[in-house]
Parts: C-alpha cells; sequence; structure tokens
C-alpha cells in the first residue's frame, strides 16, 4: 500500500482520524435559521404546518434540466447528456474570476461545482478545504450533527494532483475533484480503516479498495472521508439504535438535532443533506438508503442487486445488499451512479449468489462495463408523459404528515401526463418467510470472506474475533444494543445447506416472477409508488419507523427516493420503484416530477432541547 505525504495545512488530519479524535469548531450561530431563498416554497411561518411540495417552480427557476433525449446510448466516457468532454486545455484561464469555495457549498451540484473547477474560479484543493472547514463547522461544536466517522489524511495531497491533472488537461470526466463521502463500511485502501462503526474494527486496516472505491478514484473523485452509520448496518443485535455506532456515536437529523435520521446510512444522508459535499455513498439491505434519504430531504437510490459491486463492503447479505449513491438531485445521482454501475467478476452475484441474483434472471448480460453507461440521457422532463403509476399499499399506512404530503404528489403527476392507479397490492408479499434464515447466512459468509480477503492482517480475523471483543468492552460497545446478530452467526447454515438454498429461490420466486413483475405486467405498469418512509421520531426512540422498502429489497429490485416537502419541520420523500434494471425509467420518472417541485426545503438545525 503506498503511503502518501501530506503537506502541512490547516485543516490536514493525522492518519486514521476517527469521529472521537476530530477537532471541533464552535458554530453555534450558524445553525440556529439557516433557510434560503430556495427553501421558501416548502418552508412556512408555521412549523405545524404540512406544506407539500405542490407548484412548479417560476421561469426564473434556477434548475439545471438535462437535454430531452429518447436514446439509450452508452457512450464510453461519462459526461453531462448535453456536454461534449471538455477540451484538453488549461482550467485556469487569465481573467477567471475568482470565486471562495465555501460561499457556494450550500446546496452546490456537481454541475456547478464542474463549471467553476473548469472555469478556474477555485482549485480542487480549494473546495477540499472549504470542505473541511464546513465539516468542523456543521458536524462538531454547538451543531454537531456527527455525521462523520473518519477523515481521509491524504484528502489535500490527492487534491492537488487532480488539480494537476486538469491545469494540464486531463479532465477524467464530471466526478473530477468532487468530494465523496462513503459509508463506513465500504473499504479504501489508505490510512482509513473500515469499521462499520464497530469499536472491535477499528484497527482493520483494508489492503485494497472496493471495487466502488476503486471506480471512483478512476472518476477524479476525491474519497473525503467515512460516514456514521448503525453499527453493523442494524445487524448487530435486537435492540439497535437508529445512526448510532460505538465507534461513531450518534448521528442526528440536520433539520432537526432532536430528531433521527433512520438507518443504516445515516450519516451519508445528513452529510449530504448538511451540504458537506454532493454525493456520498450508502448501501441499502431494506432500507437502509431510502429511508434514511427520505428523512433528510434528500434524494437516494438503491440499484438493482449486482449492479454495483459488493466486492469490499462489510455486508448484511449479497442477495439484497446494494451501494448507491445519496444527493441533493437526480442529476447528480445519475452522475454518480454512471461511476459506480460496473461488471465485476468478484461480486458476489457472479460466484455464490449468481443463480439467485436479478442478472440470471435474463438471457442478456445486464450489469454493463464500468464507465459505459451514463444515467443523465435517461433525465428527460416529459418522462412522465403516458406513464402508468401504481400506487403500492403493501407498507399499510405511515404518518400523517408523509401520507399527505405524498397524496398532494398524485394531482402534480397526473399534470404531468401520468395515469396513475390506486390501491396495487403485491399479493404474494405474503408468502415470504424466514427471512432471518436468508440473512443470517449469507452476513455470516460474507463477514467472513470480507475478514479473510479485505483485513488478512486483523486484528479482527473471525467473526469471534469481534464477539469476544464486545463482550470485553461492553461498557462501550454494547451500551446501546445487544449483539444477538454476532453471536447468531456463529451457528449460521453454511450457504449451500438447503434449507438456506431452498428459502431463498421460494421467497425470491414470490416476490420476483409471482409478485413485483406480475402486478406490473397485469396493470401495465412503468412503475411502483408509495410514501418512501415514516417522518423522523426522537433520535432516542427504537422503533416507531416507516418505510415501504420491503418488496424492492426482497426481490433485489431499484428504488429511487425524491424530497417532496416538509411536513412540522421535517422532510418526507415519494419512492420509485420496479423491475430489475429499470434504473433509467426510475431516474427519468423522479427526475421529471423533480422539475416539477420547488428546490428542496435546506435544513435549519433546530437545536438540541435542553
Amino acid at each position: 500500500m503506498t503511503q502518501r505525504t501530506t503537506p502541512h495545512a490547516t485543516h490536514s488530519a493525522p492518519a486514521s482520524v476517527s469521529r472521537r479524535q476530530l477537532v471541533s469548531v464552535g458554530a453555534g450561530a450558524v445553525g440556529a435559521a439557516v433557510i434560503g431563498v430556495a427553501a421558501a416554497g416548502l418552508v412556512g411561518n408555521d412549523p405545524k404546518n404540512i406544506q407539500p411540495a405542490g407548484s412548479p417552480p417560476p421561469a426564473t427557476s434556477n434548475r439545471q434540466p438535462a437535454t430531452p433525449t429518447a436514446t439509450t446510448a452508452t457512450p464510453l466516457t461519462i459526461g453531462f447528456a448535453e456536454t461534449t468532454p471538455p477540451p484538453a486545455t488549461p482550467a485556469t484561464p487569465d481573467g477567471a474570476v475568482r470565486v471562495e469555495a465555501a460561499d457556494i457549498l450550500e446546496e452546490v451540484t456537481i454541475r456547478q461545482l464542474r463549471e467553476h473547477l473548469d472555469n478556474g474560479s477555485f482549485t480542487i484543493l480549494d473546495l477540499i478545504q472549504a470542505t473541511l472547514a464546513r465539516i468542523d463547522e456543521i458536524d462538531g461544536g454547538e451543531i454537531e450533527v456527527n455525521a462523520i466517522i473518519a477523515l481521509n489524511p491524504d484528502a489535500e495531497t490527492i487534491a492537488a494532483e487532480l488539480d494537476a491533472e486538469l491545469l494540464a488537461g486531463r479532465a477524467r470526466g464530471p466526478m473530477h475533484g468532487i468530494p465523496v463521502l462513503l459509508k463506513d463500511i465500504i473499504a479504501t485502501s489508505d490510512q482509513m480503516p473500515n469499521t462499520a462503526g464497530s469499536l472491535a474494527m477499528e484497527e482493520n486496516i483494508a489492503v485494497r479498495d472496493s471495487y466502488v472505491a476503486s471506480l471512483l478514484r478512476e472518476a477524479g473523485a476525491v474519497i473525503l472521508g467515512k460516514t456514521n452509520l448503525t453499527e453493523w448496518s442494524n445487524f448487530m443485535g435486537s435492540t439497535g439504535l437508529s445512526g448510532w455506532s460505538s465507534l461513531g456515536g450518534l448521528t442526528v437529523n440536520p433539520y432537526n438535532l432532536n430528531m433521527s435520521c433512520s438507518g443504516s446510512s445515516s450519516g451519508s444522508a445528513a452529510a449530504v443533506a448538511a451540504s458537506y459535499v454532493p454525493v456520498a455513498l450508502g448501501a441499502e439491505f431494506d432500507g437502509s438508503i431510502i429511508a434514511p434519504a427520505a428523512q433528510c430531504g434528500v434524494v437516494g437510490v438503491k440499484p438493482t442487486v449486482g449492479l454495483t459491486s459488493r466486492a469490499g463492503v462489510i455486508p448484511i447479505g449479497f442477495s439484497r445488499d446494494s451501494i448507491g449513491p445519496i444527493t441533493r438531485t437526480i442529476e447528480d445521482a445519475a452522475i454518480a451512479l454512471s461511476v459506480l454501475v460496473g461488471l465485476d467478476p468478484d461480486d458476489p452475484s457472479r460466484s455464490v449468489g449468481a443463480e439467485t441474483s436479478p442478472h440470471a434472471m435474463f438471457d442478456d448480460e445486464m450489469v454493463p462495463v464500468a464507465g459505459t453507461v451514463d444515467y443523465t440521457q435517461a433525465l428527460n422532463p416529459e418522462a412522465l408523459r403516458g406513464a402508468r403509476l401504481g400506487i403500492n399499499t403493501n407498507f399499510g399506512y405511515f404518518d400523517e404528515g408523509s401520507q399527505a404530503l405524498f397524496e398532494a404528489m398524485i394531482p402534480i403527476l397526473e399534470e404531468a401526463g401520468a395515469e396513475v392507479v390506486a390501491d396495487v397490492v403485491i399479493g404474494s408479499l405474503g408468502d415470504v418467510s424466514s427471512t432471518y434464515v436468508n440473512s443470517l447466512t449469507e452476513f455470516a459468509w460474507g463477514l467472513r470472506h470480507y475478514l479473510t480477503e479485505h483485513t488478512p492482517d486483523g486484528p479482527m480475523r473471525s467473526i469471534q474475533d469481534i464477539v469476544d471483543f464486545n463482550f470485553d468492552h461492553e461498557e462501550e460497545t454494547l451500551a446501546i444494543t445487544d449483539q444477538s446478530g454476532l453471536t447468531d452467526a456463529l451457528g449460521a447454515l453454511e450457504i449451500d445447506d438447503p434449507t438456506y438454498v431452498e428459502v431463498t429461490t421460494s421467497n425470491q420466486r414470490a416476490i420476483r416472477t409471482n409478485g413485483i413483475d406480475a402486478v406490473m405486467d397485469e396493470l401495465e405498469l412503468d412503475a411502483l409508488i408509495a410514501p418512501t418512509a415514516s417522518l423522523a421520531v426522537g433520535a432516542f426512540e427504537r422503533g416507531g419507523f416507516g418505510s415501504s422498502s420491503s418488496a424492492s429489497s426482497l426481490a433485489g429490485y431499484p428504488s429511487v427516493t425524491l424530497p417532496i416537502g416538509v411536513s412540522d419541520g421535517l422532510p418526507a420523500g415519494i419512492h420509485f420503484y420496479g423491475r430489475a434494471f429499470s434504473e433509467d425509467v426510475l431516474l427519468g420518472l423522479a427526475y421529471a416530477l423533480e422539475q416539477r417541485l420547488p428546490l428542496r426545503a435546506v435544513p435549519t438545525y433546530i437545536p438540541r432541547d435542553d
């Protein structure tokens, strides 16, 4: 592993900087009422009012829609839908107007950052230093969102190297120089450990990048740090607290510091909502991307299982785990997903899960080679025209606020030309059973495989090592939750056990062929829709969460959530989901709705109660 030497700078961090070691800068005055003009359509004077995002943006809206297109081309170079690759000319022309990077971070998009960087308004190093300063200010101090678990001490060195490439005319694409945060289950071969939020894993250093991290580096992204999460992605035990880990503490909701972020990708959603970065990666087994994204008022994409590689990712279960982007806009999600997608022979969908992964349902190869797909091509503002959307009701009923905001979207969808079919039920969902057998078997296999292949030097080399560490340090590690998931994994079935195989295949048949695909075929639907999740509950409350993720999760099918407004000061989202490998359809539908809504509400950082 090559170690970088980081030059002295104000925001440089020492090697392996954990969240517990970060130096916080007080920032109490900033967070009391950070509501910009862009949020005016979503946030009123009365926080008790339900405020649906119900009217189209005015003609002066600062949205920047991609050029409408019906093509599904897959260019070799990923770029914006309507642009050509940048010319090989210096990125800092004479006479460039200087812009302070810190002044534009709030709500900035990848497109806007790309323009500033390519025009020489500021450097990538300027951007990274401004981002680190914002994290210092908001993640600690009096606000203390607590979304970051570790920072990359090499970030500024990497930024300087990418600046040199840009000056030499070697632009890698839209993500060149863009800071990205990763959920702390995604391995990076640098000085940051990969911990799943566990104190036991704090010294386990990965010997190589996860596949998705390697794709980000090739695209020129700056991997800035790791985000906090519900420990072990909420598989550690039966009493876990969403957003809490023994290593990172508790992440709270930027809209109201008394409230939860949901989980398990809590820190990724909170970091994007607070405008630390335009993109953070999350991972979802069942709702772990879309629920925190909805409760933090941001966009979340859970791709079809196997479309993004899980190699080098601390797992729950390979038949349902998926790595995806969390962003503030659909376009940013499409840009990031275009980089993350790629066929990886080391992904478990190509080995132990080859027969049960969604790609096995198709005769053709459904996972493209990395760098050959551009999801921005699907971003058509008129994508809703002629679409048939089914309101799925299997999730039950959420709270009044999230339900009302969702229902306010129906006339907007219809005005955009969509036909909305009410009361769509996936009847076979009730035939799914014994899901713990599936997840426990895959968790045990996946964690053993990860420890052997990615952190062979330990000190945690087995599940038993982790269990023993937790018992030896129970005042810190078991203060909030038990570790029944880990102890159960010690006696899990083997991956080829007939019971596991039968449970997995029968459940997938029920929810895929006899479920989602059948109802969409019968009703000729382009997608299913539902409220994404309940409004956030108190940060220390267990239970009270709801998400419409179960069907798409069990099937391994894709999901997109889009913020649609706030109720009682808390965001809600709409969930688009559907068939395997329909990411282009879902992104297009969500984008078309996004263009008809005001910009998302900016977090208000309502202070903690005394």
